[in-house]
């Protein structure tokens, strides 16, 4: 994945032409590591920064490539090679039930109905949700609504798997059993958190502030880099 002076700026609808407020300063990055964790303040541009990565925000200059796709111009194809994972998974289980947000997930495969109902109850039974794939999304605990998120994401097997502070909502009890999740996926990893302890289990750790990476490096040192902006 290769971004090259991906510069993020709004232009207020009702205001006069020109370049308008930039939330992302230019950069470029390519992020090859298996692992990659990105830390800083709330509104610092790391959720911006995450959606530049399938294509969810376009760059307003520069490219975003992932797997050899433009986001701009080859969305489609990015958005299957890279699964997005929300803070609030109440933003993206769309469905009634566990079980109809997979088997949502699943038609991109084009399986037939009974393969793709099939293939979501065992989707769940591995993510240890079997029991409650007909329970409303709404009857379920903050962990177990994050699990089903991640399963349905990668039901249709991504190749990058991107995570906007995913256990911000969670307790202690959850937030490890999503981490034990992650630790044994194949898929590359891009992870916004404030767990620092976790950030530093990653290879890589990217520091963004006031809309810019401050550091990009080794983890530990990443760390303290970024206490040190915030004092």
């Amino acid at each position: 994945m290769v971004l090259e002076s991906a510069g993020v700026s709004i232009v207020p609808a009702d205001g006069p032409t020109g370049p308008g407020k930039v939330i992302l300063r230019p950069l470029t990055l390519t992020l090859s590591e298996q692992r990659i964790a990105v830390i800083g303040a709330n509104g610092s541009g790391k959720s911006t920064f995450l959606r530049l990565l399938n294509g969810l925000v376009l760059p307003s200059s520069g490219t975003v490539m992932v797997n050899g796709h433009d986001t701009v111009t080859g969305g489609a194809a990015v958005r299957r090679s890279v699964g997005f994972v929300f803070t609030d998974p109440l933003s993206q289980l769309v469905m009634p039930t566990p079980m109809e947000d997979v088997e949502l997930s699943l038609r991109r495969l084009k399986l037939p109905k009974n393969q793709r109902r099939s293939r979501a109850g065992a989707i769940l039974a591995s993510y240890g949700l079997g029991h409650l794939g007909e329970n409303s999304v709404y009857e379920l605990s903050g962990g177990e609504r994050q699990l089903v998120a991640l399963a349905t994401v990668l039901a249709v097997d991504p190749s990058i798997l991107v995570l906007d502070e995913p256990s911000t909502l969670l307790d202690l009890r959850n937030t490890r059993r999503l981490r034990e999740r992650l630790s044994v996926l194949p898929q590359q990893i891009i992870m916004s958190t404030h767990d620092l302890s976790l950030a530093t289990t990653f290879e890589r750790v990217l520091v963004i502030d006031d809309g810019g990476v401050a550091y990009d490096g080794e983890p530990a040192e990443a760390v303290a880099r970024y206490r040190a902006l915030v004092g």
